[in-house]
């Protein structure tokens, strides 16, 4: 990590799975403009995330019976991103003092993801946040560590709640405020400059 920005610089760690990408405003493909993306996988073959601030308007109930009770507002499914599409990925968090259940799969910490085949009831003791995700974002050998050297994506440390925000349209912002120096200042970027 660089002291003076807050960046994570991919090329000083092992994986960058956990971490969060952030677009920035040089980024121009409509599938990621003011996203941010969660990292489950990063190898060196490619890398998997999810966008975690495109919530739809669809009841996670409308696609997965019983698994309602153990999601936060707002209760609905979310754009991963646009592969597959019609795919579901569950990301949760464990709570600190319950053994992982088998149906629970480490990515970062207490932050993995959930077999959608595994009965929710049992569950409920041992989640303390949970997503449903329909499509993912994916890129192939070298490729997202590309678009990193073009200054499309940066790269920060996910904090406990961003993947279960309550306001997921705000955490683009919010996660630029965060930042140190004159990143903070990316959050107030307007969406259209030619408006400003």
């Amino acid at each position: 990590m660089s002291e003076e920005t807050g960046m994570i610089d991919y090329r000083t760690v092992a994986s960058l799975s956990g971490r969060l990408l952030v677009a920035s405003p040089v980024l121009k493909d409509p599938n990621f403009d003011r996203t941010v993306v969660l990292l489950l996988g990063h190898e060196p073959d490619g890398a998997l995330g999810v966008v975690l601030n495109r919530a739809t308007e669809m009841p996670v109930t409308d696609v997965l019976e019983g698994w309602d009770g153990l999601i936060p507002e707002p209760a609905v499914v979310f754009e991963g991103g646009p592969v597959q599409p019609e795919s579901a990925i569950a990301v949760a968090r464990l709570r600190t003092d319950v053994s992982q259940p088998a149906c629970f799969r480490t990515f970062a910490g207490r932050l993995g993801t959930l077999d959608l085949a595994a009965d929710p009831e049992p569950l409920a003791d041992s989640i303390d946040g949970l997503r449903i995700f329909a499509g993912y974002a994916g890129w192939g050998p070298g490729q997202l560590e590309n678009e990193i050297d073009e200054g499309a994506w940066l790269v920060f440390d996910v904090l406990p709640g961003d993947a279960f925000s309550p306001t997921p349209e705000e955490l683009w912002p919010m996660v630029w405020r965060r930042q140190v120096g004159l990143l903070a200042a990316v959050a107030f970027y307007p969406a259209d400059p030619g408006m400003n």
